[in-house]
């Protein structure tokens, strides 16, 4: 006979419901991971805005050549709209740190390397080393429609800085550092509030025929509230 009591098909039925709701509950949370931290990781799924000349992942480093005539700017002094840069990014909801060792062969006017945060083509800000007046400078430039920037001598004349990115719900603070350990504050402004935002490395070369930088280290940390 192959007669079961209701008993024992509620049962098997229970049984089966709760795996049927656990494999849904696991599918959740798998879709909801958060984006990976480490460099090798989140160089493997990060996605380029403009792509560059050329561009090469090696484990946990990024050697990229920027083409030329390319740069992030809107309108302040100049009126023009330029967004043809190259940015390497992610996209991550809520509040994070987002760090990189960022190094380059400056030698034409407005070269530049390092990190961006951007919620749209509107808003976003860029921080890093930037060369004119024939020295590197750490430059941050923030972006609500019109591009405004801020300047001071780089803190190397040769050789890589690690920046740094701390975004909050209505703010983002850039830092720099010699080292990877110490770390000052270069500016903390306003950035629009929003679910969530792209963050990743970026380069241009406005006036130059391009140049080529190296990024490594790089970490995502996410706030925990």
């Amino acid at each position: 006979m192959h007669d079961i009591s209701r008993r024992q098909f509620t049962a098997r039925l229970c049984t089966l419901t709760g795996a049927v709701l656990g494999s849904k509950i696991l599918g959740t949370a798998a879709s909801a991971e958060e984006p990976p931290s480490s460099s090798a990781e989140l160089l493997r799924t990060m996605k380029w805005l403009n792509e560059p000349a050329s561009a090469t992942i090696s484990g946990n480093r990024l050697v990229v050549r920027a083409r030329r005539k390319t740069d992030f700017w809107r309108k302040t002094l100049s009126g023009n709209v330029t967004d043809s840069g190259h940015f390497f990014n992610v996209p991550v909801s809520g509040n994070f740190d987002f760090e990189a060792r960022i190094d380059g062969e400056y030698a034409a006017l407005y070269d530049q390397a390092g990190l961006m945060v951007r919620i749209d083509a509107q808003n976003w800000v860029k921080c890093g080393t930037e060369f004119f007046d024939g020295v590197r400078h750490a430059t941050v430039v923030f972006t609500r429609e019109f591009s405004d920037g801020s300047t001071m001598n780089d803190l190397a004349t040769a050789g890589p800085v690690w920046w740094r990115v701390v975004r909050k719900p209505d703010s983002l603070e850039t830092l720099c550092s010699p080292d990877g350990k110490n770390f000052t504050s270069v500016r903390l402004g306003y950035l629009v509030p929003s679910a969530s935002a792209d963050v990743g490395i970026m380069c241009a070369a406005p006036e130059g025929e391009g140049f080529q930088s190296i990024f490594d280290n790089l970490k995502l940390t996410m706030h925990r509230k």
